[in-house]
C-alpha cells in the first residue's frame, strides 16, 4: 500500500449507498492493463496489497484501501525534434520542396508512435482511503489535477458517487494568520519551523521559513504587511506532523514515533498495520483540524466532470524570498 504523505481530503455525498461487493465489481471493469505497445498513457485500479489477482477494495477496520495506477510513456522531446527534421531534410533533399506546417505535424505523429514502443515507462501509485462511515475520501495526491483523475475514474465506476473537496467556515490562510501572529495555535495543535507566505500585490513575492524559529516579529511584520501564508508545518497530539496548505491540502504527513503499531521510528511491514495507523490517526486528526477551521462549510458542485490537463522549500536556519513554483502534475 502506498503511504498516505500528501493527501487532498473529500466530502462523499448522500447519493452514494456503500456496497464492498458492488464497489469491487464495478472497479473491476477499470482494472488497470499495461501500455500496450503505441500506448502513450494507461490509468487504472490495481490491487491495494501488491497481491496478482487480489481484491481491488480492502476492507480494514471498516475502512476501505484502494490504489490507482497511471502508467505513462515518456519521449524526450529533443528526440522527437530530431527525427523530424532529419524526415523534412530527406523529402527536401528527394523532391526538392519543404514539407508545411500540416506534414511536419503529420511527420511528428509518425515519428511519435514509430518511438512508443521504445520509450521509457513511469508509474505512478495512488492510495485511496474511504471512509464508508464518516463519508470521507482521502486521496494521496499532491496536486488537484492528479486527484480529479482519481475522482473522475470513481464516479465513472460507482453508481450514485459524487463527492466535493472540503471547505471550511475560516480559509485557511486566514487562520494561518491568526496563530503565526498570536503564536496561539488551535487546542490540541503546535506551530512547527516552516512556513511560507506570499504577497497579495503584483510583486507576488515569496519569503520561506525552514527549520526557523516562526514567534518573532519578522513573521508579524510579514504578515501586517499583508502577505498571506499558503503553507504552515505543524504537529497534532505530538502524534501527526503535516503541512497545511491554503488549498487545504494536507502535506509532508508524518505519523511520528509513539503512535500506536510504531516502534523505532518504523512501521511494521504489514498492510493491515499500515493502514490502521494511517485511518486512525488521520481519521481523528482531520476532524480535529475541520474543527479548528470553524467547521466544514456548505457542499459545493460535486467533482464529476473529467479532469483536465493542469500546468504544474527551501532548507537552512534563515528565511528566503524567491518566486513561488507549483508543484507539477505527473
Amino acid at each position: 500500500m502506498s503511504v498516505f504523505k500528501n493527501v487532498i481530503v473529500y466530502r462523499i455525498e448522500a447519493s452514494w449507498s456503500p456496497s464492498l461487493t458492488g464497489a469491487e465489481e464495478a472497479l473491476a471493469e477499470q482494472r488497470f492493463v499495461p501500455c500496450g505497445p503505441s500506448q502513450e498513457k494507461s490509468a487504472g485500479w490495481t490491487e491495494p496489497r501488491g497481491q496478482d489477482h487480489g481484491p481491488l477494495v480492502e476492507s480494514v477496520g471498516g475502512q476501505w484501501l484502494l490504489e490507482f495506477m497511471i502508467e505513462a510513456k515518456t519521449l524526450p522531446g529533443s528526440v522527437v525534434r530530431r527525427k523530424v527534421d532529419e524526415r523534412c531534410a530527406q523529402i527536401e533533399a528527394t523532391t526538392g520542396r519543404k514539407p508545411g506546417k500540416k506534414e511536419k505535424r503529420d511527420l511528428k505523429e509518425d515519428i511519435t508512435h514509430e518511438l512508443l514502443p521504445m520509450a521509457f515507462t513511469r508509474h505512478a501509485r495512488i492510495a485511496v482511503w474511504i471512509d464508508p462511515n464518516e463519508r470521507r475520501l482521502v486521496i494521496n495526491a499532491s496536486n488537484a489535477a492528479r486527484a480529479d483523475e482519481v475522482v473522475t475514474s470513481l464516479v465513472k465506476a460507482l453508481e450514485g458517487f459524487a463527492v466535493t473537496q472540503i471547505n471550511t467556515q475560516i480559509e485557511p490562510a486566514t487562520a494561518m494568520s491568526g496563530w503565526l501572529s498570536s503564536q496561539e495555535p488551535p487546542a490540541g495543535f503546535t506551530i512547527d519551523r516552516e512556513c511560507e507566505l506570499k504577497a497579495t500585490d503584483e510583486s507576488k513575492s515569496v519569503v520561506r521559513y525552514a527549520k526557523h524559529a516562526l514567534d518573532i516579529e519578522e513573521v508579524r511584520q510579514h504578515i501586517a504587511d499583508g502577505k498571506r501564508p499558503t503553507r504552515l508545518a505543524m504537529t497534532w497530539e505530538d502524534r501527526v506532523s503535516f503541512e497545511l496548505s491554503e488549498t487545504m491540502q494536507l502535506r509532508k504527513i508524518v505519523f511520528l514515533e509513539g503512535t500506536d503499531g510504531a516502534q523505532d521510528g518504523k512501521k511494521e511491514d504489514n498492510f493491515d498495520a499500515d493502514a490502521a495507523i494511517a485511518t486512525g490517526e488521520l481519521g481523528e486528526m482531520v476532524p480535529a483540524l475541520l474543527e479548528a477551521l470553524g467547521g466544514e462549510a456548505a457542499f459545493t458542485a460535486a467533482v464529476a466532470e473529467p479532469a483536465q490537463p493542469a500546468a504544474g522549500a527551501a532548507t537552512g536556519a534563515s528565511a528566503t524570498t524567491e518566486a513561488d513554483a507549483e508543484d507539477a502534475p505527473f
